[in-house]
């Protein structure tokens, strides 16, 4: 059954998440604070949605059909009759609790409210709100248009038909969930992956081995698709770090320390990818 989804933060998650969404039949209002960011969002879109085209995973015409279903917008009003909101903004608590207040003001009653965030447990974000009973966790995974696993996360007070309703409308998607029914900081995926990361950084940091080993030996030792610093290049070693604080910050677990050399490369700017200089250059 289609809907109306409202995507809030038009950076790369949220653009990935619109356009599933769009391709899936839902029609998209996809909402940033300047028109630039609107513009950007749509851009990568229509870009990512003709490489689909272009290799035959999708038709042209339903490529067509699902970048008109987007509406770019930056007034947050906007997103008032949607029946899915979808925050997609900068992985900080404080960034993601001053936006889910504004929601919260706008958004009708009986929308799900969903998070998408790597981390931060879901129950500081909806303290944010008048009802933390809409609000749940919706762990995408980057890039959203080819990542199958998403996660459902259920915080304090999410009520099961909140859960319910957002699993069935991420299973519409094509996505693959799972169902975190404890609010934990990492959740699952990010629980087990961010300690890798933390342990490879480490390892290269204290010269046990280079960037390039570390990673020969999680795919071919372990079949990963793609080794932990590769993978956290293309995600962004900022969102990485601030990813890692944030379970730390909540379980003081000191495995989760984030090493110093993932600090002092976020202070000099080497953010992998996007970037051009991570733990590899590009």
């Amino acid at each position: 059954m289609s809907s109306t989804v409202a995507v809030v933060g038009a950076g790369l998650m949220g653009s990935g998440i619109a356009q599933v969404a769009a391709v899936a039949g839902h029609d998209v209002v996809l909402r940033d604070v300047s028109d630039d960011a609107v513009a950007r969002g749509l851009s990568a879109i229509s870009g990512s949605l003709a490489r689909f085209a272009a290799k035959d995973k999708i038709s042209r015409a339903d490529a067509a059909a699902a970048l008109a279903r987007i509406t770019g917008t930056t007034d947050l009003g906007d997103i008032a009759q949607a029946d899915v909101v979808v925050e997609a903004v900068f992985e900080s608590l404080e960034v993601k609790t001053s936006v889910f207040a504004e929601i919260d003001a706008v958004a009708r009653e009986g929308a799900v409210l969903a998070t998408n965030t790597s981390a931060i447990p879901i129950t500081r974000i909806a303290a944010a709100t008048k009802r933390p009973e809409s609000v749940v966790g919706t762990h995408f995974f980057s890039p959203v248009p080819m990542m199958r696993l998403c996660e459902v996360v259920r915080g304090y007070r999410t009520s099961q038909e909140t859960l319910d309703r957002t699993a069935e409308f991420i299973r519409g998607l094509g996505k693959t969930v799972v169902i975190v029914t404890r609010d934990v900081a990492g959740f699952v995926a990010n629980r087990m992956f961010l300690a890798l990361v933390v342990e490879a950084v480490t390892l290269l940091e204290t010269g046990v081995a280079s960037a390039e080993d570390i990673d020969t030996a999680c795919r071919d030792g372990f079949g990963h698709a793609m080794g932990p610093l590769q993978t956290t290049d293309l995600a962004g070693v900022d969102v990485t770090l601030s990813a890692i604080r944030n379970i730390h910050d909540d379980t003081q677990d000191p495995k989760f320390a984030p090493p110093p050399l993932l600090q002092r490369m976020v202070a000099a700017g080497d953010l992998g990818r996007k970037s051009g200089r991570g733990f590899y250059t590009y």
